[in-house]
């Protein structure tokens, strides 16, 4: 099953189900809101979720494109992204959770044929997340995964979802899909063979200031599957970077600039991340949105460099581009972007010019320590990561 028959299988059982569909939105929230990048796919919905009725009615469905630069550290491995896409269902105020996990495990089962051997069910089983008020387990949705035949895991914390320090939150189920080679050994929490895939929330409180929690008068249902994690098991591959929407990445940039499997996944997934901010509107700078996207450009090229300083970004095809661009439904041509990379390119390189040369001189008088790192960082613009990989090492 492909990307564009998995998303439309998704959208259309739940459309069956009487949910409308919401057209996604890009990665920057709306004006007021003061996150830099929509981070999930409730994100755009925060309004409703706590009582505001929406034009299209309590039951809803949607694709969503988010960016969470909380994973960057973790890109490189076989299932983390930095720009994804969340295919997403909800119940504002309509059916509760039961309902929603019993369709969960009918999708993935019938829909996506899903071997239910594979799956595995983490629940919250409570853990004082509510301060003086501790909320107790979810019963609700433990009880209706083992009348369904899966295993069930009790966590605490690692199954409360919130989407920030105050707003809606509750307790939510997490499904697993088993992706090892040989038989599981451990649940969830204790064998990363499992993956999570699909994450049913519970909205049901509005955590405040003070961090207490007030029930909200219109608890409702949040869902989201992640797509490429999905394409990961429906399509057998091994990371992410194997399915059909990274294909003309794997097929073109990797024989152009071999590097080790961690590197190319960086490479791969900062520049793709990269096209849709930029195709999104955001410019690299030194604040914000626009310094999100210059990081992820510069650790391209901090990857690229550390083995060939000669590498350059105009050497990356056209097709990639035109793909994501494609994809994403992207406003935006190919020339502009490979604009706005070069661009970058030719400031960061000046910048390594430089900084070599303010480093040799900090070399001379020792080793750099702590302080010179934060003072190579603050005053010269110098990341640590620059500094060791490049300055130090690199025929600059």
């Amino acid at each position: 099953m492909n990307t564009e028959q998995t998303i439309r299988t998704f959208v259309e059982f739940f459309e069956e189900r009487g949910h409308r569909r919401v057209v996604g939105s890009s990665l920057i929230p709306p004006p007021g809101d003061p996150v830099l990048f929509t981070t999930s796919g409730m994100h755009p919905l925060t309004p409703y979720l706590t009582g505001r009725p929406h034009p299209l009615g309590t039951r809803l469905v949607d694709v969503q494109r988010c960016l969470r630069t909380t994973d960057l550290e973790e890109v490189g491995d076989r299932t983390h992204l930095t720009v994804f896409e969340m295919l997403g269902s909800w119940s504002l105020g309509d059916y509760d959770s039961q309902q929603s996990v019993r369709w969960g495990y009918e999708l993935l089962c019938d829909g996506f044929g899903l071997d239910t051997s594979r799956l595995h069910v983490t629940v919250f089983g409570g853990d004082g997340v509510g301060g003086d008020d501790q909320v107790g387990p979810d019963t609700e949705s433990l009880s209706t995964w083992r009348e369904l035949g899966l295993p069930v895991e009790l966590t605490g914390e690692e199954n409360w979802w919130s989407n920030g320090p105050t707003g809606p939150c509750g307790p939510d189920s997490e499904i697993f899909v088993w992706t090892g080679d040989t038989p599981p050994r451990g649940t969830p929490t204790t064998d990363d063979g499992w993956v999570e895939v699909w994450n049913h929330v519970q909205m049901r409180y509005d955590r405040q200031e003070d961090g207490t929690l007030r029930p909200l008068s219109q608890p409702g249902v949040d869902t989201g599957l992640g797509l490429e994690r999905l394409l990961c098991v429906l399509q057998g591959r091994d990371s992410v970077y194997g399915v059909d929407v990274f294909e003309p990445w794997m097929s073109t940039v990797p024989p152009l600039w071999p590097l080790d499997e961690p590197s190319t996944r960086i490479v791969l997934d900062h520049l793709r991340s990269s096209i849709v901010v930029i195709g999104d509107g955001v410019r690299p700078s030194n604040t914000g949105r626009g310094y999100v996207l210059r990081r992820l450009v510069r650790r391209v090229l901090t990857t690229l460099w550390r083995e060939d300083p000669g590498r350059t970004l105009s050497d990356l095809p056209v097709e990639p581009i035109r793909h994501t661009i494609d994809h994403f439904g992207l406003s935006i041509g190919v020339e502009p972007v490979r604009d706005v990379l070069l661009g970058e390119q030719e400031r960061f390189r000046d910048l390594v010019r430089r900084g070599r040369r303010v480093v040799s001189r900090r070399l001379s008088r020792g080793p750099l320590g702590e302080r010179d790192y934060q003072d190579l960082h603050e005053t010269h613009g110098l990341p640590r990561e620059l500094v060791r990989t490049l300055l130090l090492t690199g025929p600059w």
